[in-house]
């Protein structure tokens, strides 16, 4: 049996201890099936000293959950492991710009279309009552450039008082009411195979989706007219050699779609919502397993 890494929180973190091993479960179950042993260790215990990870074949940061809360360490990490020349999926220089949200300015400069962004270096209530002004949006959200889990997000009324702003780099954009009303849809890649669709809404009075606010999952037989045409112009424009990927979505109003996010890094895969159980992740990991090394 292959012998594989998966990189996990902090042990010092207790924010995801309920929910990370349920997800390595999932994985080390579809991995199993193919063959393949899933090894966690904390992606913490490596940044600065790679060779407790230069005896596998395959890294996958696929639970490195927290990097957001301390990117210069991931960013240290990232380094580190690459002058270490190991066998991280996806590759290090993804994990490195995925890291930072500004990547999708570089998206929508290549034609993906995302929803319309500020992005300031330290958001300020005269930028606040400036997008209310330019978007005419009902209400805008507030977030980090380096985030994950809709941490440190805000959702802000016309004239609300900014308090508790995110420190340094974020980004504004007009709040969706279709987050509510149609969710937002989640296409799994593996491979460069389409895997499966998730739709994903906020309970009532929320806007938040992630599962720890209680978001509602449901999988879908087959993606939405035009979400997988959107996803894998997404995939084209990022043109680099992905093992997974998940394509957030929500629908533009006219037919069309926005990316929310490309989740390139440790993304919930949402293999209990998977009709093959995690079989296509396995095969693209397989595959990775058997091809020559470059």
């Amino acid at each position: 049996m292959s012998r594989i890494a998966v990189l996990t929180p902090d042990p010092a973190d207790p924010s995801y201890a309920g929910q990370w091993p349920g997800v390595l479960a999932r994985l080390s179950e579809a991995l199993s099936v193919a063959g393949i042993e899933a090894v966690p260790s904390p992606w913490t215990d490596h940044g600065d000293d790679a060779s407790g990870l230069g005896g596998f074949p395959l890294i996958l940061p696929v639970i490195a959950w927290g990097y957001h809360r301390d990117h210069a360490r991931w960013m240290r990490a990232c380094a580190t492991w690459a002058a270490a020349g190991l066998p991280v999926a996806n590759p290090l220089s993804v994990l490195a710009w995925n890291s930072d949200k500004t990547y999708l300015a570089r998206l929508a400069d290549k034609g993906v279309p995302i929803p319309p962004t500020v992005w300031t270096q330290a958001v300020t209530a005269d930028q606040i009552a400036a997008a209310f002004a330019q978007t005419g949006a009902g209400q805008l959200i507030v977030k980090p450039t380096v985030s994950g889990g809709a941490w440190r997000t805000l959702r802000l009324s016309p004239g609300q008082a900014l308090t508790d702003p995110p420190a340094g780099p974020a980004m504004v954009q007009p709040y969706l009411p279709q987050i509510e009303t149609e969710g937002e849809t989640s296409l799994l890649f593996f491979g460069g195979r389409f895997s499966h669709a998730v739709n994903k809404r906020p309970v009532d009075g929320d806007f938040r989706i992630q599962v720890q606010f209680g978001g509602l999952y449901t999988p879908l037989a087959e993606p939405p007219p035009g979400a997988l045409q959107t996803a894998e112009r997404v995939l084209a424009a990022i043109s680099e050699d992905l093992l997974y990927a998940r394509i957030d979505m929500v629908p533009d109003g006219d037919g069309g779609w926005l990316l929310m996010e490309a989740e390139l890094i440790e993304p919930d895969f949402y293999l209990a919502h998977d009709p093959r159980h995690g079989a296509g992740f396995a095969r693209a990991v397989a595959d990775r397993l058997s091809a020559p090394r470059p």
